[in-house]
């Protein structure tokens, strides 16, 4: 069954924590430094915070899938309707290692669908390296004003090796 997922950017990791520890009835399942996520079963959601981005508000929307299969079919629809996507492969961000890809909605809002496969101990280690390569993602893929890939129809293919 898949999950429904928000990430939103705060000023505040404490006082959002704080807030949505009571909205939702639970303490975070994760928590760290900048960042805390909720894995709630009703409503069926990963909400995740952080404090890493420029400005507040909502960051992307996602879907979670619970395994490989469910993930692959969401690609599938992808694929057969034709839509834009970026496929990252296997990557780490938000202190877990996922098989992903993303989408752009006509409004430019980003949507990930993800299925996570392990946790680890940095909020994104791939990230910081491929920071460091200029080739990687290079061709073809842009970012929002949030900071998050911009899709490229998949007939045209991404050129992106660093997923």
């Amino acid at each position: 069954m898949k999950r429904f997922h928000v990430h939103v950017h705060v000023d505040d990791l404490d006082k959002s924590i704080a807030f949505y520890s009571k909205l939702f009835a639970a303490e975070p399942t994760r928590h760290e430094v900048d960042y805390a996520k909720w894995m709630l079963d009703d409503p069926r959601i990963n909400f995740a915070i952080s404090s890493r981005g420029s400005k507040s508000g909502v960051d992307h929307l996602g879907i979670q899938a619970d395994n490989a299969d469910e993930l692959a079919e969401l690609k599938s629809r992808a694929q057969s309707a034709d839509l834009a996507l970026l496929d990252e492969g296997e990557t780490t961000c938000c202190y877990a290692r996922s098989d992903k890809y993303w989408l752009t909605d006509p409004q430019g809002v980003a949507w990930e669908q993800f299925h996570t496969l392990a946790n680890v101990p940095l909020f994104g280690e791939h990230q910081a390296a491929a920071k460091t390569s200029s080739a990687c993602c290079a061709s073809g893929v842009a970012d929002t004003p949030r900071g998050k890939p911009v899709a490229v129809p998949v007939n045209a293919g991404s050129g992106c090796g660093c997923g």
